[in-house]
C-alpha cells in the first residue's frame, strides 16, 4: 500500500513539474505553436502547412487548425490559443483587414505573432515590435506571368487570332481585396502593355483561387466570347486549371490544336503537370517550401525567446521576410518537380 501511494505522490509531482512550465510547453519540453490557415484544401497553403510541420519535427509542438476561410472561426481559435498559452503563433489570415484585432490580442496576452502569405495592411504591423510576416512580393508573380505571355504573343503571330493587333483577354481573380489578387492583375497587365503590346479586357471576375470557380466561370466566358479569347490570365495555379479544363471541355488542346494561352501563380505539382501536357503556358513558384520554412524558423525563434535576426532570413525593416517569386516555363519547369 506504501509503494502504490509513493507512486501516486510521484506522478502528481511529475504531473505538476509539466503543468509547471505553462501551456506553452509541451511535455517533452518543446515550445508549443499555434497555426492557423485560412483553408486547409487550398492547393499552395496545403504544401505551404506542410513545409511548417516538417520543419517543427522534433524541435517544437504545432498545434495547427483549419480556419475553414472564416474570420470569426479564427478569432475563436487565436483565443483559444491565447488560453493555451501557446509561446507564439503563425497566422495565414482569413481576411488580411482583420488582423489588426488579431495583433491586439497577441500584444494584450504578450505572444508574438507571424503572419504570413497573406500580408496585413502596415498600420496593423505596426501596432507592435512583436509582430512580423512572411511572403512574397505579389507584383513581382503578375510581371512574370505578363512576360510569359507577352513573350508568346511575339512569338507566334497566330496568338493574335482576329489579327487586330490588340489581345484580348480574360482575367480569373483570387478574391476580393486580397493584395496578391490585386497587385497579380495589375502588374501582369502592366508587364504586357510594357513590352509595347496593346490589350483589351473581355472579362474579369473572381474564381476565389478555386478550381470548380474557375471552371464555371471560364465556360460562361467561352460561351459569351467564343473564338475572340486570346489569353487568359489567373491569379493561381487552380483557377488556371478550372479554365483548362472548361476550354477543354469547349475543344481546346486537342488534336486539332486550338490553344488559347493560360498562366497562373504557385507552380503546384497539378500546375507543373499541366505544364508538362502543354495545356499550362507558364506559372510562377511561389516557394511554399520556403516560405513554410521561413515562417516556422521566425515562429520557432519567438517561441523560444531568441532573436530573430539570429536566424538564416533577411528581415526588412525589422518585420519582414520576402520570399522570392521564380518564373516557370516548359524551358525550366523540370527543376521544380519532386
Amino acid at each position: 500500500m506504501k509503494k502504490l501511494l509513493v507512486l501516486f505522490l510521484a506522478l502528481v509531482a511529475s504531473s505538476a513539474s509539466v503543468f509547471a512550465k505553462g501551456g506553452g510547453d509541451a511535455a517533452g519540453g518543446l515550445p508549443t505553436i499555434g497555426v492557423a490557415i485560412y483553408r486547409f484544401d487550398d492547393t499552395f497553403m496545403s504544401a505551404t502547412r506542410n513545409a511548417i510541420q516538417q520543419n517543427a519535427a522534433n524541435v517544437a509542438t504545432l498545434r495547427v487548425v483549419d480556419s475553414q476561410n472564416t474570420q470569426p472561426t479564427q478569432n475563436d481559435q487565436v483565443d483559444q490559443f491565447i488560453a493555451q498559452k501557446v509561446r507564439s503563433m503563425a497566422i495565414n489570415p482569413v481576411d488580411r483587414t482583420a488582423a489588426g484585432t488579431i495583433v491586439d490580442k497577441a500584444k494584450a496576452a504578450n505572444i508574438p505573432i507571424v503572419f504570413f502569405n497573406r500580408e496585413p495592411e502596415k498600420a496593423d504591423m505596426a501596432k507592435w515590435e512583436k509582430v512580423y510576416y512572411v511572403g512574397a512580393k505579389a507584383e513581382d508573380s503578375g510581371t512574370y506571368q505578363g512576360q510569359i505571355i507577352a513573350d508568346y504573343w511575339k512569338a507566334h503571330p497566330e496568338a493574335d487570332r482576329n489579327g487586330d493587333g490588340v489581345l484580348q483577354y480574360i482575367m480569373l481573380k483570387g478574391q476580393a481585396g486580397h493584395q496578391d489578387a490585386e497587385l497579380r492583375t495589375e502588374y501582369s497587365i502592366k508587364a504586357v502593355t510594357a513590352a509595347g503590346i496593346k490589350v483589351e479586357k473581355l472579362a474579369e471576375d473572381i474564381a476565389n483561387w478555386q478550381v470548380s470557380e474557375a471552371t464555371d466561370k471560364m465556360s460562361a466566358y467561352i460561351a459569351n466570347f467564343g473564338d475572340r479569347i486570346e489569353a487568359v490570365f489567373c491569379n493561381n495555379d487552380d483557377m488556371a486549371l478550372g479554365a483548362i479544363q472548361a476550354l477543354k471541355n469547349a475543344g481546346y488542346f486537342g488534336a486539332d490544336g486550338k490553344y488559347v494561352p493560360v498562366v497562373g501563380v504557385d507552380a503546384t505539382a497539378p500546375g507543373l503537370q499541366a505544364l508538362a501536357e502543354g495545356t499550362l503556358l507558364g506559372t510562377v513558384l511561389n516557394d511554399a517550401a520556403n516560405q513554410g520554412k521561413a515562417t516556422f524558423e521566425l515562429a520557432y525563434a519567438l517561441a523560444a525567446g531568441k532573436d530573430v535576426r539570429a536566424t538564416s532570413w533577411t528581415i526588412t525593416d525589422g518585420k519582414y521576410v520576402w520570399v522570392p517569386y521564380q518564373k516557370v516555363t516548359k524551358e525550366n519547369y523540370k527543376q521544380f518537380q519532386n
